[in-house]
């Protein structure tokens, strides 16, 4: 099977040695993704906007491929504080409602910078 990797432009992409999403046949994965954190939109403290970022931005690398948030089968939620709960369920399910991946949410000790209170990872199947 032919194997798409999806690309960004992200500069951890070169340095770190990976890419945004795999596509073999009808299987997905996407890499773990985190915020934007702009300061404005996007704060540090609101882990409402960055999980809501976070899954706009994922679903704008589906689209890509012609695969849809509906194609979602998982979701991985790690977070830096699992009081957040309520505010990172909220955005998962305006996404997700109807389409009821299985997830996990699992509280860890840091992310990659401080800044970053939620980072997600994503297996789709294209049917």
């Amino acid at each position: 099977m032919k194997r798409e990797n999806i690309l960004t432009g992200s500069p951890w992409e070169d340095k770190m040695g990976y890419c945004r999403a795999v596509r073999i046949g009808n299987i997905i994965e996407v890499s773990g993704t985190v915020a934007i954190v702009d300061g404005e939109k996007v704060k540090a403290d609101d882990a409402y906007a960055q999980t809501y970022n976070i899954l706009e931005r994922v679903e704008k690398v589906l689209e890509d491929l012609n695969v849809g948030m509906k194609d979602v089968i998982r979701t991985r939620i790690f977070t830096t504080d699992i009081s957040t709960f309520e505010d990172v369920a909220r955005a998962h399910a305006s996404f997700f409602k109807d389409v009821k991946p299985t997830t996990g949410f699992y509280e860890i000790s840091k992310l990659v910078a401080p800044e970053y209170l939620v980072e997600i990872e994503f297996t789709a199947v294209v049917q």
